[in-house]
């Protein structure tokens, strides 16, 4: 039987019994649509590419212990593709961020500095004017993050209560910042 005519379900099953022949088959069938997926993911050329040869070796890897649902292979292989491309977005963005500390790890901006030092105590100013509850709701669900019932639960209060009062702390806290900065 001519291997172009051969179904994906056969030559599958040849190249799990390990025929380089029959996978290489596949790659010629699928390697453009799935080269195009990973292009529309990553807007790039090489990447793409890379993604393509990727997906291929992860296939290789897999396809001893694959069975094939359907008629076609690529179904498997997009996903393949879409995880590869996937795990390429994040090393892209990994080493877009680790260039970005790099130059700006000698940079201090010390206008956001003394900004941020002077919010933190007029806020620290607001809160200080606050009901010890008050404090504590505050303290609890803002600066150690509790959720609303475990600081209910820590208070010996209710959840409303909590939920409630945080509400008018936040907005008592909004007022008092812009205005002692205006």
């Amino acid at each position: 039987m001519d291997a172009t005519l051969e179904p994906d379900a056969a030559l599958v099953a040849r190249a799990a019994a390990g025929s380089e022949q029959a996978f290489r088959q596949l790659y010629r069938r699928h390697a453009r649509p799935v080269y195009w997926i990973a292009r529309g993911l990553l807007h790039a050329d090489a990447d793409a590419e890379d993604v393509t040869q990727e997906t291929f070796v992860v296939a290789w890897r897999k396809l001893p212990g694959f069975e094939l649902a359907g008629d076609s292979l690529l179904p498997w292989l997009a996903t393949i593709c879409r995880f590869q491309s996937a795990n390429r977005l994040r090393a892209l963005r990994r080493a877009e961020a680790d260039e970005l500390d790099e130059r700006s790890a000698g940079t201090v901006d010390i206008e956001q500095q003394v900004i941020d030092a002077e919010l933190a105590d007029r806020i620290l100013r607001a809160v200080d004017g606050l009901s010890e509850l008050d404090q504590r709701i505050f303290r609890l669900c803002v600066g150690e993050g509790y959720a609303y019932q475990a600081a209910a639960d820590e208070l010996g209060v209710a959840h409303g209560v909590v939920r409630n009062r945080l509400s008018r702390i936040r907005t008592r806290l909004r007022t008092a910042v812009t205005e002692e900065a205006s």
